[in-house]
C-alpha cells in the first residue's frame, strides 16, 4: 500500500489498515522512531488507566508531611 504527504505533512491511513486495527475517526495515535523504520500505534486511552491504579484519584487537599506519624490518629495512642 502507498499513498501520498499531503502539504500539510497529512497521509490518509488505508481502509483495510484502520479496519485491522481498529482504528475510527477522532482516535489518538502515537509515532515512534524504530530504527530505520516510523511506527504508528493507537494511543492509550484515558480509559484504560494504568494497571496500579496509582495516581488516578485527584485531591484539593494538600499533601500529609513525609513525617506523619500515622500512630498518632490511633485512640490508644498515648
Amino acid at each position: 500500500m502507498q499513498t501520498t504527504i499531503t502539504s500539510k505533512g497529512q497521509v490518509t491511513i488505508p481502509r483495510d489498515v484502520r479496519q485491522h486495527f481498529g482504528l475510527q475517526q477522532g482516535m489518538s495515535v502515537t509515532f515512534a522512531v524504530e530504527g530505520d523504520h516510523i511506527a504508528l500505534r493507537p494511543a492509550p486511552s484515558a480509559r484504560q488507566g494504568t494497571a496500579s491504579g496509582f495516581g488516578l484519584i485527584k485531591s484539593r487537599r494538600r499533601g500529609v508531611p513525609a513525617d506523619f506519624d500515622t500512630a498518632s490518629l490511633s485512640s490508644n495512642a498515648s
